[in-house]
Protein backbone atom coordinates (compact mmCIF):
# COMPACT_ATOMS: atom_id res chain seq x y z
CA UNK A 1 0.00 0.00 0.00
CA UNK A 2 1.00 3.43 -0.52
CA UNK A 3 2.93 5.40 2.04
CA UNK A 4 0.52 8.25 0.71
CA UNK A 5 -2.56 8.37 2.99
CA UNK A 6 -5.07 9.14 0.27
CA UNK A 7 -8.77 8.12 0.43
CA UNK A 8 -8.89 5.00 -1.24
CA UNK A 9 -10.96 1.61 -0.83
CA UNK A 10 -8.87 -2.02 -0.72
CA UNK A 11 -11.14 -5.45 -1.31
CA UNK A 12 -9.48 -8.54 -0.50
CA UNK A 13 -11.42 -12.36 -0.74
CA UNK A 14 -11.04 -15.24 1.58
CA UNK A 15 -11.68 -19.31 -0.04
CA UNK A 16 -13.56 -21.80 2.53
CA UNK A 17 -11.87 -24.95 3.08
CA UNK A 18 -14.31 -26.88 0.35
CA UNK A 19 -12.93 -24.56 -2.57
CA UNK A 20 -11.22 -26.75 -4.84
CA UNK A 21 -7.61 -25.23 -4.55
CA UNK A 22 -8.09 -25.23 -0.72
CA UNK A 23 -9.07 -29.00 -0.86
CA UNK A 24 -5.75 -29.49 -2.56
CA UNK A 25 -3.54 -27.04 0.06
CA UNK A 26 -5.32 -28.99 3.09
CA UNK A 27 -4.71 -32.35 1.75
CA UNK A 28 -0.91 -31.46 0.88
CA UNK A 29 -0.93 -30.64 4.29
CA UNK A 30 -2.32 -33.79 5.35
CA UNK A 31 0.18 -36.11 3.99
CA UNK A 32 3.18 -33.20 5.37
CA UNK A 33 2.15 -34.11 8.77
CA UNK A 34 1.69 -37.56 8.62
CA UNK A 35 5.26 -37.52 7.20
CA UNK A 36 6.78 -35.36 10.00
CA UNK A 37 4.72 -37.75 12.56
CA UNK A 38 6.75 -40.55 11.64
CA UNK A 39 9.99 -38.85 10.66
CA UNK A 40 10.83 -35.43 11.42
CA UNK A 41 13.23 -34.93 9.52
CA UNK A 42 11.17 -35.59 6.49
CA UNK A 43 11.48 -33.48 3.09
CA UNK A 44 8.39 -33.30 1.57
CA UNK A 45 7.21 -31.09 -1.10
CA UNK A 46 3.76 -32.73 -2.15
CA UNK A 47 1.57 -30.82 -4.89
CA UNK A 48 -2.09 -31.91 -5.09
CA UNK A 49 -4.49 -31.86 -8.09
CA UNK A 50 -8.11 -32.57 -8.04
CA UNK A 51 -10.77 -33.08 -10.95
CA UNK A 52 -14.44 -34.52 -11.73
CA UNK A 53 -14.21 -37.59 -9.87
CA UNK A 54 -9.79 -37.62 -9.60
CA UNK A 55 -7.31 -36.50 -6.61
CA UNK A 56 -3.47 -36.66 -8.00
CA UNK A 57 -0.89 -36.71 -6.01
CA UNK A 58 2.62 -35.99 -6.93
CA UNK A 59 5.92 -34.59 -6.02
CA UNK A 60 8.99 -35.42 -3.89
CA UNK A 61 9.01 -36.92 -0.59
CA UNK A 62 12.07 -38.39 1.15
CA UNK A 63 10.58 -40.25 4.89
CA UNK A 64 11.79 -42.73 6.93
CA UNK A 65 8.10 -43.87 7.27
CA UNK A 66 6.66 -43.54 3.92
CA UNK A 67 5.99 -47.04 3.57
CA UNK A 68 4.08 -46.84 6.71
CA UNK A 69 1.66 -44.04 5.57
CA UNK A 70 -1.01 -44.38 2.95
CA UNK A 71 -1.73 -41.12 0.94
CA UNK A 72 -4.75 -42.60 -0.68
CA UNK A 73 -6.62 -42.44 2.75
CA UNK A 74 -5.32 -39.33 3.87
CA UNK A 75 -6.97 -37.86 0.71
CA UNK A 76 -10.36 -39.57 0.99
CA UNK A 77 -10.35 -38.41 5.10
CA UNK A 78 -9.67 -34.81 4.25
CA UNK A 79 -12.72 -35.00 1.31
CA UNK A 80 -14.68 -36.30 4.45
CA UNK A 81 -14.05 -34.61 7.09
CA UNK A 82 -14.33 -31.03 4.96
CA UNK A 83 -17.70 -32.02 3.84
CA UNK A 84 -17.59 -33.52 0.60
CA UNK A 85 -19.40 -37.24 1.63
CA UNK A 86 -22.33 -37.82 0.13
CA UNK A 87 -23.15 -38.77 -3.62
CA UNK A 88 -25.50 -36.04 -4.07
CA UNK A 89 -22.35 -33.83 -4.47
CA UNK A 90 -20.95 -35.90 -7.56
CA UNK A 91 -17.83 -35.60 -5.58
CA UNK A 92 -17.17 -37.39 -2.43
CA UNK A 93 -14.91 -39.58 -0.44
CA UNK A 94 -15.44 -42.82 -1.51
CA UNK A 95 -16.30 -41.97 -5.02
CA UNK A 96 -12.75 -40.33 -6.65
CA UNK A 97 -9.97 -42.43 -9.01
CA UNK A 98 -6.89 -41.68 -6.76
CA UNK A 99 -3.12 -41.61 -8.71
CA UNK A 100 -0.21 -40.98 -6.80
CA UNK A 101 2.84 -39.85 -8.60
CA UNK A 102 5.28 -38.83 -5.51
CA UNK A 103 9.25 -39.59 -5.54
CA UNK A 104 12.05 -39.18 -3.45
CA UNK A 105 13.85 -35.79 -3.06
CA UNK A 106 16.61 -35.11 -5.74
CA UNK A 107 20.41 -35.27 -3.90
CA UNK A 108 21.42 -32.89 -5.44
CA UNK A 109 18.88 -30.30 -3.27
CA UNK A 110 19.37 -32.77 -0.52
CA UNK A 111 23.31 -31.88 0.03
CA UNK A 112 22.76 -28.02 -0.19
CA UNK A 113 19.64 -28.18 2.38
CA UNK A 114 20.95 -31.23 5.05
CA UNK A 115 23.46 -29.75 8.33
CA UNK A 116 26.87 -31.24 7.07
CA UNK A 117 26.73 -31.33 3.58
CA UNK A 118 27.35 -29.46 0.67
CA UNK A 119 29.52 -26.15 0.80
CA UNK A 120 28.68 -24.61 3.28
CA UNK A 121 28.49 -27.25 6.14
CA UNK A 122 25.28 -25.91 7.90
CA UNK A 123 21.77 -26.54 6.80
CA UNK A 124 21.42 -23.53 3.78
CA UNK A 125 18.14 -22.49 2.10
CA UNK A 126 16.18 -25.19 0.00
CA UNK A 127 15.61 -23.08 -2.73
CA UNK A 128 16.34 -19.37 -3.69
CA UNK A 129 13.58 -16.82 -3.86
CA UNK A 130 12.63 -13.64 -1.66
CA UNK A 131 9.95 -13.87 0.99
CA UNK A 132 7.76 -11.46 3.07
CA UNK A 133 6.04 -10.99 6.22
CA UNK A 134 3.74 -8.07 7.10
CA UNK A 135 1.46 -6.68 9.85
CA UNK A 136 -0.51 -3.94 11.19
CA UNK A 137 -2.20 -2.58 14.04
CA UNK A 138 -5.31 -2.00 12.58
CA UNK A 139 -7.36 -5.16 13.47
CA UNK A 140 -6.88 -7.40 16.73
CA UNK A 141 -5.52 -10.09 14.79
CA UNK A 142 -2.28 -7.67 13.58
CA UNK A 143 -3.95 -8.12 10.06
CA UNK A 144 -5.57 -5.85 6.92
CA UNK A 145 -8.97 -5.13 7.83
CA UNK A 146 -10.22 -6.57 4.35
CA UNK A 147 -8.59 -10.09 4.15
CA UNK A 148 -9.07 -10.50 8.18
CA UNK A 149 -12.98 -9.54 7.52
CA UNK A 150 -13.41 -11.75 4.91
CA UNK A 151 -11.88 -14.71 6.75
CA UNK A 152 -14.19 -14.31 9.89
CA UNK A 153 -16.90 -14.30 7.61
CA UNK A 154 -16.19 -17.53 6.14
CA UNK A 155 -14.89 -19.01 9.56
CA UNK A 156 -18.33 -18.22 11.08
CA UNK A 157 -20.56 -19.47 8.00
CA UNK A 158 -18.29 -22.98 8.35
CA UNK A 159 -19.24 -23.45 11.53
CA UNK A 160 -22.84 -23.29 11.39
CA UNK A 161 -22.72 -25.16 7.85
CA UNK A 162 -21.07 -28.21 10.38
CA UNK A 163 -23.27 -27.63 13.18
CA UNK A 164 -26.39 -27.86 10.93
CA UNK A 165 -27.08 -24.44 11.85
CA UNK A 166 -27.79 -23.65 8.11
CA UNK A 167 -28.68 -26.87 7.19
CA UNK A 168 -28.48 -26.21 3.28
CA UNK A 169 -25.11 -24.88 2.71
CA UNK A 170 -22.43 -27.17 1.18
CA UNK A 171 -18.80 -27.08 1.49
CA UNK A 172 -17.09 -24.82 -1.38
CA UNK A 173 -17.43 -20.82 -0.71
CA UNK A 174 -15.78 -17.29 -1.38
CA UNK A 175 -16.40 -14.11 0.47
CA UNK A 176 -15.39 -10.52 -0.36
CA UNK A 177 -14.89 -7.66 1.50
CA UNK A 178 -14.44 -3.95 0.48
CA UNK A 179 -12.99 -1.37 3.14
CA UNK A 180 -12.53 2.52 2.59
CA UNK A 181 -9.19 3.82 4.28
CA UNK A 182 -9.00 7.21 4.76
CA UNK A 183 -5.51 8.75 6.30
CA UNK A 184 -4.64 5.20 6.32
CA UNK A 185 -7.07 3.85 8.11
CA UNK A 186 -9.94 1.84 7.43
CA UNK A 187 -13.47 3.49 8.34
CA UNK A 188 -16.06 2.10 6.65
CA UNK A 189 -17.13 -1.29 4.75
CA UNK A 190 -18.38 -0.23 1.08
CA UNK A 191 -20.21 -3.92 0.23
CA UNK A 192 -19.80 -7.33 0.87
CA UNK A 193 -19.64 -10.57 -1.65
CA UNK A 194 -20.63 -14.13 -0.27
CA UNK A 195 -20.93 -17.15 -2.90
CA UNK A 196 -21.55 -19.88 -0.80
CA UNK A 197 -22.40 -23.51 -2.58
CA UNK A 198 -26.27 -24.58 -1.69
CA UNK A 199 -28.80 -26.94 -2.16
CA UNK A 200 -31.41 -25.99 -3.89
CA UNK A 201 -33.32 -23.51 -1.98
CA UNK A 202 -34.95 -20.39 -2.64
CA UNK A 203 -31.85 -17.58 -3.39
CA UNK A 204 -34.14 -14.81 -1.02
CA UNK A 205 -33.79 -16.96 1.82
CA UNK A 206 -29.92 -17.40 1.37
CA UNK A 207 -29.91 -13.83 0.90
CA UNK A 208 -31.57 -13.41 3.44
CA UNK A 209 -29.76 -15.63 5.57
CA UNK A 210 -26.24 -14.82 4.71
CA UNK A 211 -26.28 -11.20 5.04
CA UNK A 212 -27.62 -11.73 8.38
CA UNK A 213 -24.84 -13.98 9.30
CA UNK A 214 -22.46 -10.94 7.87
CA UNK A 215 -24.19 -8.63 9.69
CA UNK A 216 -23.88 -10.36 12.46
CA UNK A 217 -20.19 -11.33 12.11
CA UNK A 218 -19.00 -7.51 10.82
CA UNK A 219 -21.50 -5.19 13.36
CA UNK A 220 -18.81 -6.12 15.33
CA UNK A 221 -16.35 -3.78 13.98
CA UNK A 222 -18.28 -0.24 13.66
CA UNK A 223 -17.55 0.11 10.16
CA UNK A 224 -21.14 -1.35 8.51
CA UNK A 225 -23.50 1.88 7.71
CA UNK A 226 -27.15 1.67 5.38
CA UNK A 227 -25.20 2.27 2.56
CA UNK A 228 -22.85 -0.90 2.56
CA UNK A 229 -23.84 -3.31 -0.24
CA UNK A 230 -24.54 -6.89 -0.01
CA UNK A 231 -23.99 -9.27 -2.61
CA UNK A 232 -24.81 -12.72 -1.71
CA UNK A 233 -24.62 -15.40 -4.68
CA UNK A 234 -24.51 -12.96 -7.29
CA UNK A 235 -24.84 -15.41 -10.23
CA UNK A 236 -28.57 -16.58 -8.60
CA UNK A 237 -27.54 -20.15 -8.26
CA UNK A 238 -24.57 -21.76 -6.60
CA UNK A 239 -25.54 -25.67 -6.03
CA UNK A 240 -22.83 -27.53 -8.28
CA UNK A 241 -19.43 -26.43 -6.71
CA UNK A 242 -15.92 -28.31 -5.73
CA UNK A 243 -14.05 -30.26 -7.46
CA UNK A 244 -16.94 -31.65 -9.73
CA UNK A 245 -17.26 -27.91 -11.21
CA UNK A 246 -13.68 -26.56 -10.68
CA UNK A 247 -10.55 -28.37 -10.70
CA UNK A 248 -8.13 -27.32 -8.16
CA UNK A 249 -4.40 -27.32 -7.34
CA UNK A 250 -1.85 -26.74 -4.44
CA UNK A 251 -0.80 -23.12 -4.14
CA UNK A 252 -3.35 -21.33 -6.05
CA UNK A 253 -4.32 -19.22 -3.37
CA UNK A 254 -0.89 -17.66 -2.23
CA UNK A 255 -2.97 -14.09 -1.65
CA UNK A 256 -6.02 -15.27 0.31
CA UNK A 257 -3.24 -17.84 2.44
CA UNK A 258 -1.04 -14.16 3.31
CA UNK A 259 -1.87 -10.77 3.35
CA UNK A 260 -4.86 -10.17 1.19
CA UNK A 261 -3.01 -8.44 -1.56
CA UNK A 262 -2.16 -5.30 1.10
CA UNK A 263 2.22 -5.46 0.88
CA UNK A 264 4.40 -7.59 -1.22
CA UNK A 265 4.40 -11.92 -2.24
CA UNK A 266 7.53 -13.27 -3.28
CA UNK A 267 5.39 -15.91 -5.51
CA UNK A 268 6.09 -18.89 -3.18
CA UNK A 269 3.12 -21.35 -1.56
CA UNK A 270 3.22 -22.57 1.70
CA UNK A 271 0.91 -26.29 1.24
CA UNK A 272 2.70 -29.34 1.20
CA UNK A 273 6.35 -27.77 2.15
CA UNK A 274 8.44 -29.03 4.86
CA UNK A 275 10.04 -26.16 6.79
CA UNK A 276 13.69 -26.90 5.12
CA UNK A 277 11.82 -24.95 2.16
CA UNK A 278 12.43 -21.08 2.88
CA UNK A 279 9.07 -20.20 0.68
CA UNK A 280 7.15 -21.28 3.83
CA UNK A 281 9.43 -21.18 7.43
CA UNK A 282 11.11 -17.89 6.35
CA UNK A 283 7.56 -16.16 5.14
CA UNK A 284 6.14 -17.59 8.63
CA UNK A 285 9.40 -16.12 10.62
CA UNK A 286 9.07 -12.80 8.38
CA UNK A 287 5.43 -12.44 9.72
CA UNK A 288 6.77 -13.31 13.30
CA UNK A 289 9.51 -10.62 13.22
CA UNK A 290 6.63 -7.77 11.53
CA UNK A 291 4.04 -8.70 14.16
CA UNK A 292 6.67 -8.64 17.20
CA UNK A 293 7.93 -5.11 15.76
CA UNK A 294 4.26 -3.85 15.67
CA UNK A 295 2.65 -5.37 18.84
CA UNK A 296 5.78 -3.20 20.35
CA UNK A 297 4.92 -0.39 19.02
CA UNK A 298 7.68 0.51 16.81
CA UNK A 299 5.63 0.58 13.87
CA UNK A 300 1.88 1.07 12.90
CA UNK A 301 2.50 -1.38 9.83
CA UNK A 302 5.48 -3.35 8.64
CA UNK A 303 6.81 -5.28 6.08
CA UNK A 304 9.98 -7.32 6.24
CA UNK A 305 11.50 -9.08 2.64
CA UNK A 306 13.93 -11.61 3.69
CA UNK A 307 16.12 -13.15 0.43
CA UNK A 308 18.02 -16.53 0.23
CA UNK A 309 20.02 -18.57 -1.83
CA UNK A 310 19.55 -22.45 -2.31
CA UNK A 311 22.05 -24.09 -0.09
CA UNK A 312 23.05 -20.94 2.18
CA UNK A 313 22.05 -20.16 5.40
CA UNK A 314 22.29 -16.81 6.03
CA UNK A 315 19.92 -14.31 4.46
CA UNK A 316 21.75 -13.04 1.43
CA UNK A 317 19.35 -9.55 2.33
CA UNK A 318 16.74 -8.50 4.49
CA UNK A 319 15.11 -4.99 3.97
CA UNK A 320 12.25 -3.29 6.72
CA UNK A 321 9.33 -1.23 5.48
CA UNK A 322 7.14 0.55 8.03
CA UNK A 323 5.62 2.81 5.85
CA UNK A 324 6.44 5.63 7.36
CA UNK A 325 4.99 5.20 10.84
CA UNK A 326 8.04 4.01 12.31
CA UNK A 327 8.84 5.50 15.91
CA UNK A 328 12.26 4.37 15.59
CA UNK A 329 13.87 4.76 12.02
CA UNK A 330 13.84 1.31 9.36
CA UNK A 331 17.90 1.26 9.37
CA UNK A 332 17.21 0.87 13.37
CA UNK A 333 15.21 -1.96 12.54
CA UNK A 334 17.71 -3.61 9.86
CA UNK A 335 20.00 -3.74 12.55
CA UNK A 336 17.68 -5.24 15.53
CA UNK A 337 16.79 -7.84 12.92
CA UNK A 338 20.69 -8.66 11.18
CA UNK A 339 22.54 -7.90 14.52
CA UNK A 340 20.74 -8.46 17.98
CA UNK A 341 20.02 -11.74 18.31
CA UNK A 342 16.72 -11.33 19.16
CA UNK A 343 15.74 -12.96 15.45
CA UNK A 344 17.53 -15.46 13.11
CA UNK A 345 16.61 -16.14 9.99
CA UNK A 346 18.88 -19.19 9.23
CA UNK A 347 17.03 -21.89 7.88
CA UNK A 348 17.77 -23.55 11.47
CA UNK A 349 17.09 -21.24 13.47
CA UNK A 350 13.90 -20.30 12.29
CA UNK A 351 13.24 -24.20 12.69
CA UNK A 352 14.10 -24.92 16.08
CA UNK A 353 13.35 -21.06 17.16
CA UNK A 354 9.53 -22.13 15.81
CA UNK A 355 9.45 -25.65 16.68
CA UNK A 356 7.97 -26.14 12.78
CA UNK A 357 9.48 -30.04 12.90
CA UNK A 358 7.61 -30.82 16.01
CA UNK A 359 4.03 -29.46 16.04
CA UNK A 360 2.30 -29.07 19.40
CA UNK A 361 -1.38 -28.11 19.57
CA UNK A 362 -1.17 -27.25 15.85
CA UNK A 363 -0.85 -29.00 12.45
CA UNK A 364 -0.23 -27.77 9.13
CA UNK A 365 -3.38 -28.58 7.85
CA UNK A 366 -5.19 -26.34 9.98
CA UNK A 367 -3.23 -23.28 8.41
CA UNK A 368 -4.09 -24.57 5.27
CA UNK A 369 -7.77 -22.95 5.08
CA UNK A 370 -8.80 -19.28 5.96
CA UNK A 371 -5.14 -17.68 6.04
CA UNK A 372 -1.80 -19.00 7.55
CA UNK A 373 -1.61 -15.44 9.17
CA UNK A 374 -3.81 -13.86 11.74
CA UNK A 375 -5.22 -16.60 14.12
CA UNK A 376 -3.79 -17.77 17.39
CA UNK A 377 -2.02 -21.07 18.01
CA UNK A 378 0.72 -20.80 15.39
CA UNK A 379 4.07 -20.07 17.01
CA UNK A 380 4.60 -17.56 14.43
CA UNK A 381 1.80 -15.46 15.46
CA UNK A 382 3.58 -15.03 19.15
CA UNK A 383 4.16 -11.97 20.39
CA UNK A 384 7.20 -13.03 22.86
CA UNK A 385 9.67 -10.19 21.58
CA UNK A 386 8.16 -7.42 22.37
CA UNK A 387 9.77 -6.56 25.73
CA UNK A 388 13.04 -7.38 24.39
CA UNK A 389 12.12 -4.96 21.38
CA UNK A 390 11.43 -2.09 23.02
CA UNK A 391 14.26 -2.42 25.56
CA UNK A 392 16.44 -2.79 22.81
CA UNK A 393 15.05 0.55 21.15
CA UNK A 394 14.39 2.09 23.90
CA UNK A 395 10.75 3.23 24.10
CA UNK A 396 8.18 2.63 27.25
CA UNK A 397 5.41 -0.76 27.02
CA UNK A 398 2.65 -0.94 25.36
CA UNK A 399 -0.74 -1.19 26.59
Amino acid sequence: MSKIYAEHVFTSESVGRGHPDKLCDQISDAVLDACLSVDPSSRVACETMVGYNLVVNAGEITCKGWDSLDTEAIARSVVREIGYDKPEFKFWHDSFEYINRVHGQSPDISQGVTAGEGLYQEQGAGDQGMMFGYATNETPEFMPAPVALSHRLLRELERRREAGVIAYLRPDSKSQVSVRYVKGKPKRITSVVISHQTAEVPLEQIRRDLIDVAREVLDTTGMLDDATEFFINPTGSFVLGGPYADAGLTGRKIIVDTYGGVGSHGGGAFSGKDPSKVDRSAAYYARYAAKNIVAAGLAEKCEIQVAYAIGVARPVSINVDTYGTGTVGETELQDVLERSGIFDFRPAAIIDGLKLLNPSGWSYRQSAAFGHFGREGFPWEKTDKVSELQKLCGIRAVA
